[in-house]
């Protein structure tokens, strides 16, 4: 999973496109304008590495555009994904969380675009923008409190809970509303269900089975559509 080559792409975006997400959303248009100066932008197809588990942390993204899979390796040698990462968000960056190597590998799950900067510049920008410290560490914490809360879900809930959970999530987190409900708006198959939520491919392929008879949702080719989300809610909460 080495990170394929990319082409320069966006050359000079404009710096009001930015400021509603959360590294911005506190800065000065002036601000923007010298972080942006900064940073090469890239498209990645999908499938392609972004950055490898255990690589050494050269560079920090901000995802454009596209949907990225964090993805753990166990010591056996399979693939975990961890968490899903929409479009406007931050990632790889490993000085946040005290590190010099990536501590997961990201992957494109949708053709993609992201903006990197050189890590080197992490310290600068979290020393001379209060705005982009604040919110990029609030965005740390934001995904050390779902793992941990997957966590407890692994320890005290039942499979069937731990499933409708995490499809709540991806709903909330990148779902599209389409006519006959909300759309996880990326590629999602059966077995990414499995690692999120440390069961079988056989037992997600089982619920939701059960759960399409009972017009809960819809699953068509890497695509899943919540039919009822109350009922998900109802089912992740007994």
């Amino acid at each position: 999973m080495n990170e394929l080559p990319a082409r320069r792409t966006l050359p000079r975006l404009d710096e009001s496109l930015l400021t509603h997400l959360p590294p911005f959303s506190r800065l000065e248009p002036r601000d923007i304008r010298t972080i942006l100066d900064q940073a090469t932008s890239r498209r990645y197809d999908e499938g392609v590495a972004i950055f490898d588990e255990g690589a050494e942390a050269e560079r920090f993204f901000m995802l454009l555009d596209g949907y990225v899979r964090v993805v753990r390796i166990t010591p056996t040698g399979e693939q975990v994904t961890a968490l899903h990462i929409p479009a406007g968000q931050l990632l790889g960056i490993a000085r946040a969380i005290g590190r010099d190597t990536y501590p997961a590998t990201a992957i494109t799950a949708t053709d993609s675009v992201a903006l990197s900067w050189p890590m080197r510049l992490w310290d600068s920008f979290v020393s001379d923008y209060d705005g982009f410290s604040t919110e990029s560490y609030k965005t740390v914490g934001k995904r050390v409190s779902e793992l941990n809360n997957r966590i407890v879900e692994m320890a005290t809930q039942q499979v069937e809970q731990r499933v409708a959970n995490a499809m709540l999530r991806l709903i909330n987190q990148t779902g599209r509303k389409v006519d006959n409900g909300i759309e996880i708006d990326f590629p999602i198959t059966r077995q990414d269900l499995s690692e999120l939520t440390a069961t079988t491919l056989h037992t997600v392929s089982r619920l939701l089975s059960s759960w399409e008879k009972q017009g809960l949702v819809q699953s068509r080719r890497k695509r899943i559509t919540v039919l009822d989300p109350h009922a998900l809610v109802m089912l992740s909460q007994r």
